[in-house]
């Protein structure tokens, strides 16, 4: 008999699929075949031979972590689309001049970011001893970004050599190498959080080289020069745009700030162009980004001028956070503002895009027990943060770089990813399953009345989040917590 719905099944299924082709709507796709009263969830993952990189190590964990979730069959669907998305669709792994180097896409442009391929390789660094292709792998994402910083400290995304593509019509100093050059501070931090998260795990100090130390001596001179405290400094950036968020106000410099310690972001990580220049989750980052980049310099380099030069830094920036970056609120206490300006000016709002005040945690940028981090968190997530959405498919923060009424799912993340409680956490995971626009796959926002409706059909990074965020989940020990959510699909 069971023979029998086996047969049935294979060839129900080109019946079933054909009929899904017609049924696509706002990016619905039903791919479901039905027998024997039992869903057949089709795996969105490319061919194996059409796979960029393969890894068995994460083979093995997706299948482990679909045994594990056996009582949430969609769930389970979703991590084994998610988790490997980077590595199959945008890495791009080779040895130039016998050395490991990698590019990785962003998804669906062509582009490397140093903040999203940092991201979108992190899930897998813990995999990196039990596999030396991975860890090769990872080791020349890590040596790629110091290239990229020392070809241009100011830009945040780079083609793949100098092939001219991009934003080249950008008034800016562009080179064919870079493809837009938007600076941003995070862009600085994330490689070194990578490569410090690449050292705790494998050991490897052979990405330490002359490239990093320039790397390091390029982010702290850059850092300086956007303190604002010697004038503008050299970064200037227009752009031809009817989007106010796609160019700088100030001819090119952004609106003025108070030089009192804090780092200028021209640039928001959504790409979007800061109000204030003070972007406060981005100078916590910069802070713990120099306090890692100081021990490896000191451990690993010797080179203790330096290694003090990023220490002394960043006790400015945390002192100046603590002086400028904190509001009053009537109604939550003490919070955080999103950006400031030195002169007393500060936004109250929070973005999707990581870093973001609700990250913070996240990231490990303010411990999560700080009462103004958790005033901040339940701020953020309320509608007294103009970019908060809720409506009948879901709830998130968005931003304006896609606007208004659009949830980012990654938002979602981070509020299950800094949430101590379970009942929290379910809800984040059901919101996740049930604005996936039933592709088993992350975008990057979802209009909050119908899911169906989205931004980003392929966005690796939150693909990858979300396959980080089960793994954390299981290893908390919250399964039975997973396998306990469901959805009407």
């Amino acid at each position: 008999m069971k023979t029998f719905y086996l047969v049935l099944a294979l060839y129900l299924f080109p019946i079933q699929n054909t009929w899904a082709q017609s049924q696509k709507k706002y990016g619905r796709e039903y791919i479901e075949a039905m027998a024997d009263n039992t869903r057949l969830y089709v795996s969105k993952r490319p061919a194996v031979k059409d796979r960029l990189f393969r890894s068995d190590v994460i083979d093995k964990k997706i299948e482990e972590v679909k045994k594990l979730l056996k009582n949430n069959r969609y769930l389970a669907w979703m991590f084994e689309n998610c988790f490997p998305n980077t590595l199959e669709t945008t890495v791009h792994y080779r040895k130039v001049n016998g050395e490991d180097d990698t590019f990785v896409y962003t998804g669906d442009i062509p582009a490397m970011w140093l903040r999203d391929s940092g991201a979108q390789v992190w899930p897998y660094v813990p995999f990196a001893k039990k596999d030396p292709k991975l860890k090769a792998m990872l080791r020349g994402v890590i040596l790629r970004q110091l290239k990229q910083i020392n070809i241009d400290p100011y830009a945040n995304a780079f083609n793949d050599g100098p092939t001219g593509e991009g934003h080249q019509s950008d008034q800016t100093k562009m080179v064919p190498e870079v493809f837009e050059r938007k600076y941003e501070i995070d862009s600085l931090c994330y490689p070194i959080r990578l490569a410090y998260y690449y050292w705790q795990i494998t050991g490897d100090t052979s990405i330490f080289g002359e490239v990093w130390q320039e790397a390091m001596q390029k982010i702290l001179t850059t850092f300086k020069e956007q303190q604002r405290k010697d004038g503008l400094g050299p970064y200037r950036f227009l752009r031809n745009s009817t989007r106010p968020s796609e160019t700088l106000a100030g001819d090119g410099y952004g609106l003025p700030v108070k030089p009192v310690g804090l780092i200028a972001s021209t640039f928001r990580p959504s790409d979007d162009a800061t109000t204030f220049l003070f972007l406060v989750p981005s100078n916590f980052m910069a802070v713990s980004s120099l306090r890692k980049a100081a021990e490896i310099l000191s451990k690993v380099n010797g080179n203790e001028k330096m290694a003090q030069q990023c220490t002394a830094l960043a006790d400015e920036v945390s002192a100046a956070l603590k002086k400028y970056a904190i509001h009053n609120h009537p109604k939550y206490g003490k919070i955080y503002a999103f950006e400031v300006d030195g002169f007393g000016s500060q936004i109250l709002m929070d973005d999707a895009n990581v870093p973001s005040l609700l990250a913070m945690g996240y990231l490990g940028d303010v411990e999560m027990n700080d009462p103004i981090y958790q005033n901040t968190r339940r701020f953020v997530w309320s509608e007294d943060n103009p970019w908060f959405f809720k409506g009948k498919a879901g709830e998130g923060i968005g931003g304006p770089h896609v606007g208004a009424n659009m949830p980012w799912q990654m938002s979602i993340m981070m509020k299950a990813f800094t949430s101590n409680d379970d009942e929290e956490i379910k809800h984040c995971i059901k919101l996740l399953m049930q604005t996936d626009g039933n592709t088993g796959m992350m975008h990057e926002s979802f209009n909050k009345d119908d899911a169906f409706s989205y931004s980003r059909t392929w966005f690796a990074w939150p693909n990858t989040l979300f396959g980080e965020l089960i793994l954390k989940l299981i290893d908390d020990g919250k399964l039975n917590l997973l396998n306990s959510v469901q959805v009407d699909k």
